[in-house]
């Protein structure tokens, strides 16, 4: 196969988009996007989370095997799957409802005062419990370059590690997350495109 540099591939374009995860079994929860959809366009029943700093995003697909050794031979003989994982790093610098409440992982609140007869003061509240409940989301991770588009679909995921946030005066603040896939009927995930890049040659 010849050299091509029409096929190296930059993502200059790209959005984060995430929902509750689906309910196996049942027709609750979010259905997962089967298509690439249309650019700028958030995928039925998710939302976008904005801005990503200049990094970008970060998606890691890994397979931990263990090797089988054998009398016969000094090397392996086989290899065995211990364990598979995928997960999206990414750091979100819009400050709004879903960003803050994904990272804190609580939502807001309105602080309600007056009796009888409770009234909104405008102020809201984040309650950050001893005990957090870990929730399940689903992501769509979707970039470009001009017409060739990428999407990758993770059903069920959860957050496993946030970075901290750095108050300062000339930078403004960042979230930063890692978000590992979680099993959904056999799958970590899947990847959509319309990349010209598959031999369709029979």
């Amino acid at each position: 196969m010849a050299n091509d540099a029409s096929k190296i591939r930059f993502a200059p374009n790209g959005a984060l988009y995430i929902a509750p995860a689906p309910v196996p079994g049942s027709s609750g929860g979010t259905t997962p996007p089967v298509d690439l959809g249309t650019a700028n366009t958030v995928p039925t029943g998710y939302k976008a989370l904005g801005y990503v700093d200049e990094g970008g995003v970060t998606l890691t697909p890994a397979i931990e095997t263990q090797p089988v050794n054998a009398w016969q031979s000094a090397v392996p003989v086989l290899y065995n799957v211990q364990s598979a994982s995928f997960s999206v790093k990414a750091t979100l610098q819009e400050t709004n409802e879903v960003t803050t409440e994904l990272f804190w992982g609580a939502e807001w609140v309105e602080v309600m005062s007056g009796d009888p007869t409770p009234v909104g003061t405008g102020v809201f509240k984040l309650d950050l419990s001893s005990t957090p409940d870990l929730k399940e989301l689903s992501l769509v991770v979707d970039w470009n370059q001009n017409a060739v588009r990428y999407r990758c679909v993770i059903p069920r995921a959860m957050i496993s590690d946030r970075g901290a946030i750095q108050l300062s005066r000339t930078e403004n603040g960042k979230y930063e997350l890692t978000i590992e896939a979680m099993d959904y009927d056999g799958s970590l995930g899947y990847v959509l495109t319309n990349d010209d890049i598959v031999d369709v040659t029979p």
